[in-house]
């Protein structure tokens, strides 16, 4: 009886641990959705093409999904076009969508073999030692492909994501601040899909929400300092009462609208 119930309590956690694959943001146009069918489902490529256009449908793959039968697709390019860095970029990102981080590894690495210019394949590497909690790497990685484009916010937002996992709150807020100036709204897009989601617990997702807080008190923005302060108890942030002596949030306390949030203190959301 004890083993049965041991069975299925681990069936229940695999099923569980198999449904929280995250989302990550690993590029400035292109975002991870992790749920790849498994078979192919269309005839295999034409190889009597030229490459660029069994790029192109395989780009049209990709983007409905069709990750396996994508990737025959980018192979038959690749062969027309061994050397080439985006290609290596895209099938790795296309391995990432299937799960399948070693080969996705494989082909970024590949990728910067041959363009050692190309800032979306270090990035990509770094999401991937990212995904693997493996942080000094992927912050080794967003740092390059930053030297390489440093005008990219998705870059800064994810080394600031791996500054967050490693506890070093300064940097991470740097590396924020950074991306917020070069794109005022990044973190609209990217907040419940992106790093937050990616939080290994609800204290640590209430503590980003705080951190982001904080940033857009010191930038003056009001009201997205006030949202994400009232996201920040509603996950329990423990640490609230800081905002009364955080220098950052010396201007949002003179405001009305605080006050009466403070007062408010809505209450945390059961995870």
């Amino acid at each position: 009886m004890f083993s049965r119930l041991f069975a299925l309590i681990l069936v229940l956690c695999l099923v569980i641990a198999a449904s929280a694959m995250p989302q990550t943001e690993i590029a400035d146009s292109e975002q991870l959705q992790v749920n790849p069918p498994t078979v192919r489902r269309i005839p295999p490529p034409d190889r009597n093409l030229p490459a660029d256009q069994l790029e192109q449908r395989a780009d049209q793959l990709r983007s409905q999904k069709l990750y396996v039968d994508a990737l025959d697709y980018y192979h038959a390019a690749l062969s027309k076009k061994p050397d080439s860095g985006v290609l290596y970029n895209k099938m790795g990102i296309t391995e990432l969508l299937s799960q399948r981080l070693r080969e996705a590894a494989r082909d970024f690495e590949h990728a910067i073999k041959y363009d050692n210019k190309l800032a979306d394949a270090a990035n990509n590497l770094g999401v991937i030692d990212y995904l693997q909690k493996k942080y000094g790497r992927a912050i080794k990685e967003y740092k390059r492909a930053i030297e390489l484009h440093p005008d990219s916010a998705s870059f800064y937002s994810n080394l600031g994501a791996a500054y967050f996992s490693r506890k070093d709150f300064v940097q991470a807020s740097d590396a924020y601040a950074k991306a917020v100036q070069l794109d005022p709204e990044i973190f609209d897009r990217i907040s419940r899909t992106g790093v937050s989601a990616q939080m290994s617990s609800p204290e640590d997702r209430a503590h980003y929400d705080y951190v982001v807080a904080k940033l857009f008190a010191k930038m003056g923005r009001t009201e997205r300092s006030l949202e994400y302060l009232r996201r920040a108890m509603e996950e329990g942030y423990k640490g609230v009462e800081d905002v009364y002596k955080d220098p950052e949030f010396a201007s949002l306390r003179k405001d009305e609208r605080f006050t009466k949030l403070m007062a408010a203190r809505p209450l945390a959301i059961p995870q």
